[in-house]
């Protein structure tokens, strides 16, 4: 088995610092990892929402095709910017363990008051701009394209109040001290997999390294959650241009898994949402019974009032 890993990542600094832990976890256990930087064209299209320019692998098909080529030997995606459905060729090989998962109100005024009439909050979410239409009706959304500290800068020069932003990116940016509000994740349901880092390979990977690399990356309990989750979203036919939501957490003892999910239609008046338990080994069953469920409910009404709009 050979010991020396091509580590393939998206070059801003959050990504960066996912790539970085990944490789200090790697030398730890004895091999010898090396980075690749790999530009995606969700970095470099700036100027359109995610939904213009089609989210679907937005942030991880240059990635992927480097898996093929062998350019690299495991890429390190955010979580929640995998899309659904993974390639045949590819797979996921590893969930590290989760963040907290909430979303945050950054903002560099400390007395910030999320009541203003003309609070302007700065998201690239799809799903957030339609929960802060129905939760926070009085606020106005504007688009925010580009890695964080792009982001910040914007808000820094007066484009927004605030931003809307995952706390684990936030955390690992070390911006802790301008998170002024954290949103509840019983009402903000965070989206799939938010907060872990996924890990991907090509499926040819010599079978004893596969086995090697999950065995250093993967978090259990974070994979079974991320496993229903995502069964959710596969099923539900969704990326992250679709305001869906789905958060899946085990209980102490391990032995209940509970999956809290749904979807929000882009104005915010229809909240569709459900809760199912299940054991672990139950996970992507209840991923997508739940999801089978919300379409039922009025969900695939909603999906097909948001396709015909973007037609």
């Amino acid at each position: 088995m050979k010991t020396s890993i091509r580590i393939g990542t998206r070059g801003s600094k959050l990504a960066l610092w996912q790539a970085n832990h990944v490789a200090d976890r790697l030398t730890a256990a004895g091999l010898s990892p090396e980075i690749v930087i790999i530009t995606t064209k969700g970095d470099v299209v700036l100027d359109r929402s995610l939904d213009k320019i089609g989210a679907k692998g937005v942030f991880t098909e240059e990635l992927e095709e480097s898996l093929r080529t062998g350019h690299i030997d495991i890429a390190v995606h955010s979580a929640k910017d995998v899309q659904s459905t993974i390639p045949a060729d590819l797979e996921l090989l590893a969930f590290m363990e989760r963040e907290q998962v909430n979303d945050v109100v950054v903002s560099f005024d400390a007395n910030l008051d999320l009541q203003r009439p003309d609070l302007v909050l700065g998201t690239s979410s799809t799903r957030r701009k339609a929960m802060l239409k129905r939760f926070m009706p009085h606020a106005t959304t504007a688009e925010a394209r580009g890695n964080l500290q792009t982001r910040l800068r914007k808000l820094e020069e007066g484009q927004y109040h605030a931003l809307v932003l995952a706390y684990a990116g936030v955390h690992r940016m070390e911006y802790d001290g301008l998170i002024r509000h954290v949103l509840p994740e019983t009402q903000f349901i965070p989206a799939t997999g938010q907060g872990s880092v996924a890990i991907e390979c090509a499926r040819n990977l010599e079978p004893a390294l596969k086995t090697e690399l999950h065995r250093i990356l993967d978090h259990t309990a974070t994979h079974v959650c991320l496993a229903a989750e995502r069964a959710f979203l596969r099923t539900m036919e969704g990326g992250c241009s679709i305001p869906s939501f789905a958060l899946a957490t085990l209980s102490p003892d391990g032995a209940t898994l509970q999956l809290h999910a749904g979807l929000i239609s882009l104005d915010g008046q229809q909240f569709i949402e459900e809760t199912r338990t299940a054991t672990p080994a139950e996970a992507e069953a209840t991923g997508v019974q739940l999801a089978e469920s919300i379409l039922v409910r009025g969900g695939q009404q909603i999906l097909d009032d948001i396709r015909r709009e973007r037609a």
